[in-house]
């Protein structure tokens, strides 16, 4: 069977891009979250899909003992106190158990085997340790709060669609996983399980709305394949740019769990 491909390759040019704007969006509600669990000073911390490593570093500030994996670490700093692992989630053991805080965050939606893959997180845990999921549920209808004419929305409106639709799915990922993770902790037997989601549009300019543009870069082919034009994906570029454009934020749902 041919393995599903990896929809944001970190070798792709603009990978680094995608992690910064990532970690503009999202970086201040993860920390919130993870402050919440109290002081992690000496604390074995495992970042497990760690991208630009953002949080990993952060983790590290907060005086954890930090392993930050991902299936391709070029964008994870050797100089910030976090030991870098290359690891695929999807084929290997979760590394070095037990571990006190095991964090992932935009990265078991993207895998197949992502239930399963929970459940090993979720072993690896110490006795009261935390596993904390963090998702986007991007598997809606009606992205588009304000744009300079009807003409525009409809286009944003039918590139989300073959994203969401097509594209990620085609590729192995499940826009839709994240409403599904609190269940998920509760059959993998972690106590405490609890939601919070947050969201804010995203105007042209800004992170979110430039995050437009790199998912075209990165899956031109796809977006082609599907029927959209080189001008229309060019229109597209643009429009990430354009403050008159407005468009939902994705849900971001961080659930938490406690090993017994």
């Amino acid at each position: 069977m041919t393995r599903a491909r990896y929809s944001f390759d970190n070798d792709d040019a603009i990978a680094a891009d995608r992690h910064r704007m990532l970690a503009e969006i999202l970086d201040p509600f993860t920390i919130e979250r993870l402050s919440a669990l109290g002081d992690l000073t000496g604390k074995r911390c495992l970042e497990a899909g760690a991208g630009g490593g953002s949080i990993a570093a952060h983790l590290v500030d907060r005086g954890g003992s930090v392993l930050a994996t991902d299936l391709n670490p070029r964008h994870l700093r050797t100089d910030r106190g976090y030991t870098v692992l290359r690891h695929d989630l999807s084929t290997e053991p979760v590394p070095d158990p037990p571990w006190d805080l095991i964090h992932a965050r935009l990265v078991l939606s993207h895998l197949p085997a992502r239930a399963a893959i929970l459940d090993r997180l979720a072993a690896a845990l110490a006795p009261g340790g935390t596993l904390v999921i963090e998702e986007w549920a991007s598997a809606y209808r009606g992205i588009v709060l304000a744009a300079p004419d009807p003409a525009t929305a409809a286009l944003v409106e039918r590139y989300h669609d073959i994203l969401v639709g097509q594209l990620l799915p085609g590729n192995g990922g499940d826009p839709g996983w994240a409403g599904a993770v609190h269940g998920a902790m509760l059959a993998a037997g972690l106590a405490g399980v609890t939601t919070e989601i947050r969201a804010s549009s995203w105007a042209g300019g800004t992170a979110g709305a430039r995050l437009l543009a790199v998912n075209i870069e990165q899956l031109r082919p796809g977006f082609l394949a599907a029927g959209l034009t080189v001008e229309e994906l060019g229109e597209l570029t643009r429009l990430a740019g354009d403050p008159r454009l407005v468009i939902r934020g994705h849900l971001t749902f961080a659930t938490a769990g406690t090993a017994r």
